[in-house]
């Protein structure tokens, strides 16, 4: 490609025109021009697919067709398995609890559910609770709290992995129930717990505090269970045997 021509498709901002026009195959030159504006659109789309999932930040590369749907998890009666992997919740500014023991697939499912959305254009964002929390407080430390909120207003679906492994502090426990009021009605939380809603006051130290997070957290919420005992756990000790 010649340099003029690479300048105008970087003046036109057709920024994939120039890695693809050779491979396109054509008989006139509408079928050419329909064809290479298909791929730009085709490849603009897999890069802002690839950026959210980036600055998503998963832990871990899961998705739904990779999710085992076992016997373990319950679905409410307001939700079912078509609604949820279309995402339905997130387009209705709903939440998504997922409670149940260590290791029964709940971070699997809440990565998996925030890839698809990332693949749908929305922008997501994953956090461990206890990092989260400790992002808040170094921040207020460091006079800059509200810059560091302000990274949350284009999210629309943020993540809260491991609500109960690590009690927090009062402020800290002040910062994340400020934040989660936040999306309140306007965005879309996925929490993951080990712990039932009645146990929460061990994370929260304050009881009117914890009854005003379940109750802003739960009030457009889908509660999903999980039964029996760790998945990885079973696994360790099959392959063991």
């Amino acid at each position: 490609m010649s340099e003029n021509l690479r300048n105008l498709c970087k003046q036109l901002r057709l920024a994939h025109v120039p890695d693809s026009f050779e491979d396109v195959e054509f008989s006139t030159p509408q079928d050419f021009l329909v064809d290479i504006f298909r791929k730009e659109i085709e490849m603009r789309e897999s890069t802002k697919i690839d950026r959210n999932i980036k600055k998503a930040r998963f832990l871990e590369n899961k998705s739904l067709e990779t999710y085992n749907w076992n016997s373990a998890i319950r679905l409410p009666q307001t939700l079912n398995r078509d609604k949820l992997e279309h995402l339905d919740f997130i387009k209705e500014y709903q939440n998504l609890v997922l409670v149940g023991a260590p290791g029964t697939g709940k971070t699997h499912l809440a990565s998996a559910l925030g890839r698809r959305a990332c693949e749908m254009g929305y922008e997501v964002r994953f956090y461990r609770v206890s990092h989260l929390v400790e992002e808040l407080e170094s921040a207020h430390r460091h006079g800059k709290l509200s810059t560091f909120r302000k990274r949350f207003d284009s999210i629309q679906l943020l993540i809260l992995d491991e609500m109960g492994y690590v009690p927090f502090s009062k402020e800290g426990a002040e910062f994340l129930f400020q934040l989660i009021t936040e999306f309140y009605e306007k965005k879309s939380l996925i929490v993951t717990s080990n712990l039932e809603f009645s146990q929460w006051n061990r994370i929260f130290t304050d009881s009117r505090l914890t009854a005003a997070l379940v109750d802003r957290l739960i009030h457009h919420a889908h509660i999903i269970t999980y039964v029996g005992e760790s998945y990885r756990l079973a696994n360790a000790l099959s392959r063991s045997n």
